[in-house]
Formats: C-alpha cells, structure tokens, sequence
C-alpha cells in the first residue's frame, strides 16, 4: 500500500492493520507495524495536513483519555459502571414505558449486524430487505393514525411535535404566526417547542382544551396531546374543527398503544399525527435511541418531513422498494427542503414494526386491553384506599390528588418498593402502567396510598393473570379500562397479511432472516460510502446497550438511580472535549442534524446576549452539507452562499468580498473541515481569523472528524462550536439510517448557550459548565442507550490508537486515489497531491468517451458484490470513496479491481464490443432470474454479467430485484404495503 504512494520502506506488507479495525484490542493496532512503516504512514500525514494545524504525537501525553484498555477491561468498567444505575420500576410515564422486547427480534435485529451495519438505503436495489421493513412501519402508522400516509420514522415524539408545527406553518393557509400548544403536553415537548417557536418567530400561546378554552382567534395550528401528559383522555374533535375553521391544521400526539382502543386522529379531523413507538417492543435506554412518527392526511405527503418508503418497479416490471419524493430532501434542496435526511431511526422502527408484525393487530389489542384494565384496577383500589383519582377517563396513566404529599408519596414509593412515579407538582402524582407492570407492583402501590395488602388484585374477569408474558395475541382479557365508550375503536386496521403471517418464533426468525438476506450491509463486505465512514462498529463496543441496567432506564429516572449513566456521560464529553480542543461537550443532539441546530442557536444566543441581535447572517460554502443551511434556515439566520475554487477550497477572495458586504450582520461562517470535496484547506486558519476579526463565530462541521483526529482539533484552528457524528468518528452503527447521535462541542465562551433540559438529573457537565439554551431533544441526554458504543470504542483505542485510525483512513483513500488515477481522475487535492479521507473519482469523462454514468457504474459495483460509493455528491457525475480505517488491504484491492474492469467494460463499449443499449453495465444489476428465465439474448454472456471476477464463484451477492425505476414510483405513490398479489 505504501508502495503505490512513493513513500514506503522496502520492507512490510503495507496492511493498515488486522482488517476489522481492531477497535478492541488495546493497542490501535490500525497503524501497527515496523517503525519504518509507522514513519511512512506519519510522513503521508504530514504531506496531507496543513502544518498549521498539525498535533504532533507527543502531544498525546497529558491526555485526560487513559491508555488503551483490552476489550475484557473494557467490559469490566462497563460493568462497574452499570452496576451504579438501579433499575427500578418505570412508572413515570410521559412517553415512556416498560415494554417487552421479544427476543426473536433482539437477537435477530437489534444485535445483528445485517441490520444495525446497513447505510441508508439510498441503493435500494440491495436495500429490499430493510426498505420491506419500513413499509411495514409505514403501514402500522398510517393504519393506527388513521392517516393516508406515514414516513419511515423521526428522531423522537417531541422532535416530531416540532416538524409537525412546521408543517403546518408551511401547509396552513393562514398569515397568523400563532400555534396554540396544548396545556396537558409533556413537559418536555413544550420545551422543545419553546426552543424551536423561538428562533423562526413562531408564537406558542398555551390553551387548556380539554377544559374547554377558547382558541386563540387567529393562528395556523393547534397541538393536541391524545391521551394527555396526565393520563386524561377526551374527545379533541371540536377543536380541530375550530382550528380549521380559521385555516389552522391540527397536530395530534398519539400513543400508538392507545390507538389498538381509541378513535384514531384521522378520524377525528386531525391534520397530522405524531408521536413514538418506544413501547413497541424498544427498550427506554434512558432516553433513546426510539423511533418518533408522523403520519399525514391526503394533500400533504409532499410537506412530510423525513424518509418516506414507496413501492416502485424494476427493469421487468417487478414491485421494488425505494425512497420516494426525494426531491424534499436537503441534499437537493438545501435551505428549501421539506425533509431532513438526517430526521430518522431507521433499525428502531424496524424493531417496532417487527414488534406489530409479531403480534399482530390481535395481540396489540391484547397488551393494550391489559394495560387499560390495569390502570382502571389500579384506579378502583387507590380509591378504596382514600385517594383523590382526578380524571375519570385514562388509558394507562392515573393522575392521583394527595394535596402537599406527593413528593412524600414517590419517595416511599421509590425507596421502599422500587417503583417510580412522577410528581406532577406538589398535590398530584402521576402513575404509568405498561405491559411489564405486574400485579404485585399494583399491589405494592395500593400499599403506599394506605390501601390493603395482596389479595386486593390477582385476576381479571376471565380468571387468568391480567399481566401474562406468553406468545403474541395471547392473554387478551378484552377491557376496555377507563376509555370512554363514545370515543372507542370501530375499525379495523393492520389488516394486510404481513401482520398475520409470523405469529411462531419460527415464522419470524425466517421472515427476519429473509429480509437481512435481501440486504448489503458490513457483514457481507465493503461499504466505500464517501461522506458517510461505513466503519466497522466491533462487537464489543454494542456488547452493554442490551445490559438491562443501561437498556431499562427511564430518561426521567432521579439521579440516585442512574449514577452509572451520569459518570459515563461525563466521561466522554470530557474525552470529547480534549481531542476537538474545544472546552464543553453536550451530548443531547441525537442526530447530526440536531447537533448542527444546537451549535447554530448557541451562537444565535451569544449574539442576542451581547445585543447583537442584527447579527443573523450565516455564509456557507456552497460544496457544504445539504443539513447547513437548512439548520441555518432554522436558527433563525439567513444564508448566504461562499463559493469554492477549482481546487474544491473555500474561494477566499469571495469571502473576504461577502465578509465584507454582511460585516455588521454576520453572525457565523459554516465549514467543513476536511472540507466536502475530500481536502485539508491549507488556508483554514486565515479562514476563521477572517471570521473572527468580523465578529462572527466559526462554526466547524464536525461530519468529517474521522481525518482529523489526533491529528489537528477544530478548536486550535479557529473553531468555536462544532457538532461530531457519533456514528461515524466514533462508531455507533447507521443501522440503515439511524440511530445517530451529533453532540455539540463548544468554546467556553458558547458554553453557556448549550442545550439544557428541564428534566436533566444534573445541572453540571464536564469541565464544571452548566448550559442554559434550549432543549433539541425530548430526552435530557438524547440518545442515551447507545452511549456506551462510543465510551467502549474511545477507551479501547485511547489516545494512540484513535491518531492510528486516522492515519489508517487517510492512507488507504491516498491508497485508492493512487491506483484509481490513471483510470478516473481524482477531482480534488490538497497541495502536495494528497486526499483526506475520501477521494472523488470523475466519472464525467467516462461518460462522454463511453455514454456510461455514474449511476451505471453504481449499479454494475452490486454484481461485483460492493455497495457503491457516494453517488454525485458534492459534485453530480462523480463518485466519492471513503474506505475507512476498518477495511484490509485485500478488501480495498478487491474494491481497486472492480473499479479498473469496470473502466474497461466502459472502454468495451465505446470500442463497439457490446452494444450501448446492451451490455453488462447498463443492464446491471444483474438477478439470479434475470440470468436464468428465457432465451438469453444479450450480447454479453451469462456469466460475464455474473461473474465478472472469478471469485464470485465461491461466494456471490444476488441483488433481489433488477434496476428500480425512481420516476414511476414518483408519479405513481404508494407508500403502504401493497398487496399479495403484486408480488405474483
């Protein structure tokens, strides 16, 4: 590998080290080898980073970051740590529950590696599988909402209440700027809503509508909590009708449970629905990662944000799955989008809608039924017992009157039974019941409230255990709890047969099986997504998310039970801070998105604090992330476009020229460091001087990280806030398009503008900061359960061994632009000739020698068994190649070869060998039926199709469909499971 750069020793294989990235083996074995070897991997280093912003490795040595622990110590502390959290009975409620993850599931998807290494699906060819999946999720929400149409996921119930109020902005005919917010909301959706209302000039005027207060007498929404943060169901359709007869629309909050029993909100009028399916079979995690929904009526499918899933066809006319209406979507639209890429959860929604899938509508009736007559039973016996039950229709949630008691109350309830409730405020306590609430926990209850002793419960009407764990659809007692009669379920829903099909552990283990084997993910081979670090997520570093002591935690949990959790999280944004060089970390972003938001109104709120309220200008570089300038958009700023030079750089000259002309008004600069185009910016320090002399904040995109660390920190080269991708840097799985998790990393002087939290269980965070801005995420710490996967991966790599995988990723993509130059041309490159950590190869003179695309050749990779790179991003008729640090070096010239015969099927075809309507290229990819049904009369063979190399022989990749038409699944939407039949 050396070799082919100019730069090697004689002597060494070159291999970057043991091929997985070895994250757990203590030593940072990527970079390992003979000195000589090391030496030539820091002189390419050298080459490719500016020495301006250059760490040399003995900086290393006073890090806060211990050495590189072994995978078994790292378990050891991880288990020290858990042991310091108590896993306690969660009945607090406001959006999360206890819930039974089947372990079909668990073990075949949630710790899988074919579904937690997928990448998004935007191949959707090899994506059949997990596309399949979210239809299925699609079609539970849409039927359950009773809404046209649902989008394959959002990042959690309180961020999908704020698209929802953005949407209806967007959609709402009317010129108010008011959206009236629903007084029962969870507390912490009314905080992200402040946060959010705030910053686009949205004002929240908060309505008490169940007890029937007027509607303010202009607006252009209204949100309704279904049932309410206190437990209270009630009929909301008179005030949807209210908000539409002044063109508002109406945004619902509905627990999906609930809906197994209650009219949905499509049938109430409603607009939109919105909410999470964390009690479908998903562990709390403290707080995340769990998949939010939203669900829309007719009209508005082109104004629904996040991933939506349709069904389209391939080249013979087969049903086939893909995304559709991309054109929403920021990497198109930018600032103009309707959709955010980012806003998914995509392998936790595929575990809730295995979780319907499983249980069918059947048994979904059933856990609710038993929830319902728990929470009614629950209700009856603190009544006997003396106690004030204020509402007399709930579903699982009982809001009990105890007037200057109720802290006493939770106290001895948490104290002396191991149960949680929330204290709503000093005279009421609120009490959840879900389908891990047992008889003995509503025993021990009644105790607390002065009630009898067991024997007050024990058995429903039809003489069985009202809280079974048998099979799904077993157990349904029928009741109807507390639920008022008029408002109850009529219709019928999740009627298609996928959720009748699988009710056997057998059935489902093969179904889930099935789909993984339609799919293309890490486990099956290289991913060279440029922009997106496909790296190995190791075994290890995923082993204690399923640990019930971090996997059982409620995100509202007090801080004497989750001790374990706070010093974990205080440990990593410590470790965080020192390798960005920044001075505070939060980690409560649960995606990149968030984390870009975050940044962004930290510095709008530095700004507003100093009276600079004028400075609202944001210039970014036009090759930047499509997420930049919508999250500008969303912070309020306005933005205004930087270009770049032939080299991919920042063109100074116009941002001294714009620089100038927004003076007065800049508020940041947003860049990308490695930038887009794959390089280090040799003038990024005189870029953020620049900045700063104006009196702007620099805001460094944090996306690229992974060629940066150990190496240079965003801090020292003039960064002051940034936000890192978690799933990428430091390597939580995409898990085919979420979880993420994109904290937000700050200068000490942003600090204080960090997101906070009114339910956080600490007010400091590492290095003793306290953060005072608004909230982005529902949960205090965001997406809590995943944490541990970054805590593992740092602690197993320490210091060196993160510089070493760095220099691993930066060596191979050099690697691969080197061979790959002479047959594509690299489009960028930094002064000495040397990439970052990806490369872009142009495929535009390949196409006017050949007529073969990009899309071509992306297509062409899966019958060489590869996921394509990053397809015409940032620049269109190119392909962006990231190897990462985990990838061998017989992989990456596995991935060489399929490239250089490739260019050579190209060359065939402009030679006049093959045909340019008929060949392996635009014919590809290539099934097993398509090579096998019929006469086969093209002019390439059989087994030039499916076999270009021999060593598919002994191991080949059979994509499940044929090449997808995207406009036909554009022109003709479906985005709910079709029918039996279509699959004929």
């Amino acid at each position: 590998m050396l070799d082919a750069l100019g730069i090697a020793p004689s002597t060494g294989s070159g291999s970057q080290g043991s091929g997985s990235g070895s994250q757990g083996s203590g030593s940072g074995s990527q970079g390992s080898g003979s000195g000589s070897q090391e030496e030539a991997v820091e002189a390419l280093m050298r080459e490719a980073v500016p020495a301006s912003i250059f760490t040399p490795p003995s900086s290393a040595t006073a890090s806060t970051i211990p050495p590189a622990a072994s995978e078994t110590e790292a378990l050891a502390e991880l288990r020290s740590l858990a042991a310091r959290n108590v896993v306690s009975r969660p009945m607090i409620g406001l959006g999360y529950y206890g819930t039974i993850t089947p372990q079909v599931i668990q073990r075949n998807v949630l710790e899988n590696p074919s579904w937690y290494t997928a990448y998004t699906p935007y191949q959707p060819e090899i994506s059949q599988g997990r596309l399949e999946a979210l239809i299925n999720f699609q079609t539970m929400v849409a039927e359950l909402t009773g809404l046209s149409t649902a989008n394959a996921s959002m990042l959690d119930e309180s961020t999908a209440v704020v698209e929802g109020m953005l949407l209806a902005r967007r959609a709402s005919k009317s010129g108010s700027n008011v959206f009236a917010v629903d007084a029962d909301a969870f507390p912490q959706t009314r905080a992200l809503l402040q946060t959010r209302a705030e910053a686009v000039g949205i004002e929240l005027v908060p309505v008490d509508f169940a007890s029937g207060d007027e509607l303010p007498a202009e607006l252009f929404g209204v949100f309704v909590q279904y049932p309410g943060a206190s437990g209270r169901v009630w009929d909301p359709s008179a005030v949807i009708d209210a908000a539409h007869l002044v063109g508002g629309l109406a945004v619902v909050a509905a627990d999906l449970l609930a809906l197994t029993l209650l009219t949905s909100p499509g049938a109430l009028g409603a607009d939109v629905a919105v909410g999470a399916t964390q009690r479908f079979g998903v562990p709390m995690g403290f707080g995340g990662p769990h998949a939010g929904y939203m669900a829309v009526r007719a009209g508005l499918e082109r104004q629904l944000p996040g991933r939506l899933v349709g069904v389209s066809v391939d080249a013979d006319g087969k049903p086939a799955y893909r995304l559709s209406l991309q054109t929403r979507e920021q990497h198109i639209r930018r600032e103009k989008a309707t959709s955010n890429i980012c806003t998914a959860q995509v392998l936790l929604a595929v575990m809730a809608s295995m979780y319907a899938v499983y249980h069918g509508p059947d048994g979904l009736r059933a856990i609710a039924s038993r929830v319902a007559d728990a929470a009614l039973r629950l209700s009856e016996r603190l009544t006997e017992a003396g106690a004030e039950v204020v509402h007399e229709a709930f579903f699982d949630t009982v809001l009990v009157r105890v007037p200057g008691r109720a802290a006493e109350y939770a106290a001895v309830a948490h104290a002396e039974h191991g149960i949680l409730v929330r204290v709503a405020d000093d005279d009421t306590i609120g009490i959840s019941v879900d389908e891990t609430t047992t008889d003995a926990d509503l025993h021990r209850l009644t105790a607390v409230f002065g009630g009898p002793q067991p024997s007050a419960f024990g058995h429903g009407a039809s003489g069985q255990s009202a809280f079974g764990q048998g099979s799904p659809g077993q157990g349904a007692s029928g009741s109807q709890g507390a639920l008022p009669r008029d408002l109850l379920r009529q219709d019928e829903y999740l009627t298609h047969p996928v959720f009748h099909a699988h009710r056997s552990e057998t059935a489902m283990m093969r179904y889930l099986k099935s789909l993984a084997d339609r799919d293309y993910a890490l486990d099956r081979g290289m991913i060279p997504l440029g922009s997106c670090t496909m790296k190995l997520n190791a075994a290890t570093e995923m082993a204690a998310i399923t640990w019930p002591e971090f996997a059982g935690i409620h995100p509202f949990a007090p801080a004497s039970d989750v001790q374990g959790y706070l010093d974990l999280i205080e440990q990593l944004e410590g470790w965080l801070a020192e390798v960005t060089g920044y001075d505070a970390v939060s980690l409560q972003p649960n995606a990149g998105s968030q984390g870009e938001l975050a940044g962004l109104l930290a510095i709008r709120g530095y700004h507003h604090a100093n009276g600079d309220t004028h400075r609202t200008i944001c210039l970014i570089p036009s090759s930047a992330h499509g997420t930049n300038a919508a999250s500008a958009v969303l912070a309020g700023m306005k933005v205004v476009v930087v270009a770049t030079d032939e080299l991919g750089n920042v063109d100074l000259a116009d941002l001294r020229a714009k620089i100038a002309q927004h003076a007065d008004e800049l508020a940041a600069l947003m860049i990308t460091y490695p930038s887009t185009h794959g390089v280090y910016e040799q003038d990024v320090v005189e870029i953020t001087a620049a900045v700063h002399d104006a009196g702007g904040q620099v805001y460094v995109d944090g996306a690229n990280l992974n060629a940066l660390l150990g190496y240079a920190r965003f801090g020292d080269l003039g960064g002051d806030v940034s936000h890192l991708n978690l799933h990428k840097t430091f390597a939580i799985p995409h898990g085919g398009g979420g979880p993420g998790v994109g904290p937000v990393a700050a200068k000490a002087h942003l600090a204080p503008f960090l997101p906070s939290h009114p339910l956080a269980q600490r007010a400091e965070h590492a290095g003793g900061y306290t953060f005072a801005g608004g909230a982005v995420s529902a949960a205090p710490y965001g997406s809590a359960g995943i944490l541990p996967i970054s805590w593992a991966y740092v602690r197993m790599m320490g210091v060196d061994g993160l510089r070493r995988a760095t220099a691993a990723a930066v060596l191979s993509a050099n690697y691969i632009a080197a061979r790959l130059g002479e047959h594509y041309p690299v489009l960028y490159a930094g002064e000495n000739g040397r990439v970052a950590h990806e490369c872009i190869l142009d495929l535009r003179p390949l196409r006017e020698a050949t007529g073969i695309t990009v899309d071509d050749v992306a297509k062409r990779l899966i019958d060489y068994g590869f996921h394509a790179p990053t397809m015409s991003f940032p620049v269109a008729g190119t392909l962006m190649v990231e190897p990462t640090e985990s990838e061998d070096i017989d992989e990456i010239d596995r991935f060489v070869e399929a490239m250089i015969l490739i260019k050579a099927e190209a060359d065939a075809v402009a030679g006049g060998r093959w045909p340019a309507d008929d060949n392996p290229l635009v014919h590809a990819p290539h099934t097993a039926v398509s090579l096998i049904a019929g006469e086969w009369d093209h002019a390439y063979t059989r087994e030039e199709a499916a076999y270009p190399v021999p060593s598919l022989v002994a191991g080949k990749y059979w994509p499940p469909v044929r090449r997808i038409d995207q406009a036909y699944g554009d022109r003709n939407l479906v985005c709910a499971c079709p029918p039996v039949e279509a699959f004929a």
